[in-house]
């Protein structure tokens, strides 16, 4: 496969799950700031929303202050934030036009039909009583994309690129996103607005019912974060992200005649911390220092990715 090929199918991958990422990040801003509003703090989720997406200081060079309008708008659709939903969507089908061949059908049709609805809304289609659901319609298109892909693309290198994007770009949201909440989650105070913070957290990841499901108890900050960070079988967390990418790598290198380099052993490292760790360790350690060093390690091993295949 090409080295471009190969680029665009890895970042096709990377923008469509990030748009499905903001768009969590702007339900949960928006749950935990109803809950927050009594206490005066509702400002807070919103510039903790741009701080996880890495947006803050693209947005502070254009707005004087964090409001809800104003951080929705620019996380939606301002052009020059690109990490905007409609600036994925735009990245994403250009990448798509660019392999287009390698796609099939029914992935560029809900690439191009997602596309067509995006460029013609303005302010009046996602804000305010809006936002939640034109923030569902977002998650449904980025999930119409991915079975498509699941279930419709023949499983080469092609589809593999594609995987591997997919796969990093949820393990850095999920580091992102656990990171900038963490001092919910290391607070020991029991509060209805605490309580209320912690289902809005767990709803960020779809992940509410599968805490029930895997604990059987209430609600207690140390096990959500334990079920995002180490718990294989919830699929946006650490572990099981860098599970994937460590499969993907692997079948990759099966494509390539074996051929393996630094992003396999940095993923290998990465999924053996995460395999061998011990919730009870990392709170005690610091939880913003662990998702902090896995952010890092997760930009690392982009970086790893594009210098193998597709600046080498």
């Amino acid at each position: 496969m090409l080295s471009r090929t190969a680029d665009s199918l890895f970042w096709l991958g990377r923008y469509t799950e990030r748009a499905a990422n903001v768009a969590r990040g702007l339900s949960v801003a928006s749950r935990m700031a109803g809950l927050t509003a009594e206490l005066n703090h509702e400002g807070d989720e919103w510039r903790a929303l741009l701080v996880a997406a890495g947006c803050e200081p693209g947005f502070f060079q254009k707005h004087r202050e964090v409001t809800e309008e104003a951080v929705v708008d620019f996380l939606v659709r301002d052009p020059d934030n690109p990490s905007g939903i409609i600036s994925c969507f735009a990245a994403a089908r250009h990448n798509a036009r660019t392999v287009r061949t390698a796609l099939t059908v029914d992935m560029w049709s809900a690439m191009s039909d997602s596309w067509n609805h995006l460029r013609r809304i303005g302010p009046a289609d996602f804000q305010g009583e809006k936002l939640p659901g034109f923030l569902e319609w977002v998650r449904e298109r980025v999930l119409l994309f991915n079975g498509a892909s699941m279930d419709t693309m023949l499983r080469g290198e092609a589809w593999l690129f594609v995987q591997l994007g997919t796969a990093l770009e949820r393990a850095d949201n999920t580091a992102r996103l656990l990171d900038v909440k963490h001092e919910v989650l290391e607070s020991a105070a029991e509060s209805t607005v605490a309580h209320g913070q912690w289902q809005a957290v767990l709803q960020s990841f779809s992940a509410l019912r599968a805490y029930h499901w895997v604990f059987r108890d209430r609600i207690t900050p140390a096990r959500i974060a334990e079920l995002l960070i180490l718990r294989p079988e919830l699929p946006r967390s650490l572990v099981a992200s860098f599970n994937r990418v460590c499969e993907v790598l692997d079948l990759i290198a099966a494509e390539q005649d074996g051929r393996r380099g630094e992003p396999h052993r940095l993923a290998e490292e990465l999924r053996a911390q995460l395999r061998q760790g011990r919730i009870e360790d990392i709170m005690e350690a610091g939880l913003h220092e662990y998702l902090t060093a896995m952010i890092i390690n997760t930009a690392e091993l982009g970086e790893a990715v594009q210098a193998f295949y597709i600046r080498a």
